[in-house]
């Protein structure tokens, strides 16, 4: 039955409360303004208005509870703020997404950023909501097209899968991102962009994803200059408007830039909460809320479509071993590695196959796939040992057999990393199989089965 088209308009009116409870700023510190008043109904997480002056309204999230007085985070600094000011609880933040905001530009209110008007839709849903019950999902489903050779044969994406995208600074993360947004086989993108210059965002939509990806991708955006509360719902509200059109049965595809900048504005706020400091700054709870994110992600139940989702994160120096590095890659299934050296070569996606891995094999391929990606990784592995000694003419042909296959094959196997897909999965194969035939046939039966195994 097709959606009245008033609907969000009586959402909108039912959802407007005659009476709404009242405090008052009794005291402002630094970075938190301390409320009277609303200790009784209040609650973690939920939103205030602080109303200063002549019509000057800025907004809050409620940090802590103690007997008479609650903790507000106010969005932006507290200077301006008097004692006394007009607090108004507005209860817990929720977001009402729906197919209208597909092509749009949202923050994480849901208010527009583009520029036009933009109607919330009939159903509020929740910032933090629940996974789907562990016991009813479904497995991971079939694999999908990229657009990009790599993905497509030895870094398979399946529908559902979890992913991390692990790279420092300028390594190309954005662009392969976008890339994904209009090249992964989805019913729709959701794009969160968490702590992006503000420059950036622009730039993302017109030149970067263009109007192809942007036609079908919902975008969430809180830039860098906003505060740590505005820039943590970021990820939050983009995962709760990719939770509504799973339910309504969609393939949704997710994509986090970046999970890093979701960690520090995680541990601003729990540090401004009184939370201790533990591993390299970031608090005990910084875990859990990584976590709580990508779980949402992943297959749904019968009845409900699937969140495949990508998660980049910006490791400083290529650290891999990171706290938010480390948190994420044990809760993901698979991750992918871009590494500096390549990109500095003028290769891109700068992706370092050596050290990514999509657990999605070997289930993703069948046997002859699988016994492709095999080769190419071996190859890869030998000549990344003799590099050095390659490159300084130390090695002489005929000393093994196998990194005389690897000579071969690196020239085409390096470019076909960073190839366009000529076509669907399977052209894909066959561009991976002619680049390996360079380089000699296959093992027999009994060394590809080993290879298998």
């Amino acid at each position: 039955m097709p959606e009245s088209p008033f609907a969000a308009l009586q959402a909108r009116i039912a959802a407007l409360a005659p009476i709404r409870a009242v405090g008052r700023v009794m005291a402002a510190g630094s970075g938190t303004v301390t409320v009277s008043g609303l200790s009784a109904e209040a609650g973690l997480g939920d939103l205030v208005e602080i109303r200063h002056g002549r019509g000057v309204r800025r907004r809050g999230e409620v940090l802590a509870l103690a007997e008479g007085a609650v903790t507000v985070l106010p969005d932006g600094t507290p200077e301006g703020l008097s004692v006394g000011d007009r607090v108004v609880l507005m209860g817990p933040g929720a977001i009402a997404p729906h197919r209208g905001w597909l092509g749009r530009i949202v923050d994480p209110f849901g208010q527009p950023l583009d520029g036009r008007p933009l109607m919330p839709g009939p159903e509020l849903r929740p910032l933090r909501a629940a996974p789907p019950p562990a016991t009813e999902r479904r497995g991971l489903g079939p694999r999908l097209g990229t657009g990009l050779t790599a993905f497509d044969t030895l870094l398979p994406i399946v529908r559902g899968q979890r992913i991390g995208l692990f790279a420092g600074s300028g390594v190309g993360k954005s662009s392969l991102l976008a890339k994904f947004a209009r090249g992964v086989q989805a019913d729709m993108a959701v794009i969160a962009l968490v702590g992006e210059r503000g420059r950036e965002v622009g730039e993302f939509v017109s030149h970067v994803l263009g109007p192809e990806g942007m036609a079908r991708s919902v975008i969430v955006a809180a830039t860098s200059d906003q505060s740590p509360m505005v820039r943590r719902r970021a990820a939050w509200a983009a995962m709760a408007v990719a939770e509504h059109f799973r339910d309504d049965g969609h393939h949704v595809l997710f994509l986090a830039d970046s999970v890093t900048r979701f960690a520090e504005a995680h541990r601003e706020l729990a540090l401004a909460a009184g939370e201790p400091a533990a591993l390299r700054g970031y608090p005990p709870s910084t875990a859990q809320a990584i976590m709580s994110l990508a779980e949402r992600a992943g297959p749904g139940v019968d009845g409900m479509g699937d969140i495949t989702a990508v998660f980049s994160v910006l490791v400083a120096g290529s650290d891999m071993e990171e706290p938010v590095a480390d948190i994420l890659r044990g809760v993901l299934d698979g991750h992918v590695v871009l590494d500096r050296r390549i990109a500095e070569r003028g290769r891109f996606p700068a992706v370092d196959l050596l050290r990514s891995v999509s657990r999605s094999l070997p289930r993703a391929a069948n046997g002859a796939e699988n016994a492709l990606i095999a080769r190419a990784r071996r190859l890869l592995g030998a000549y990344d040992r003799a590099e050095m000694m390659i490159q300084a003419g130390l090695y002489a042909a005929g000393s093994d057999p196998e990194i005389d296959a690897a000579i071969k094959a690196w020239p085409g196997l390096d470019a076909f990393l960073s190839e366009d897909s000529p076509g669907d999965v399977d052209a894909s194969f066959a561009r991976l199989a002619h680049v390996l035939a360079v380089a000699g046939p296959l093992p027999d039966a009994a060394g590809t089965g080993a290879a298998q195994r």
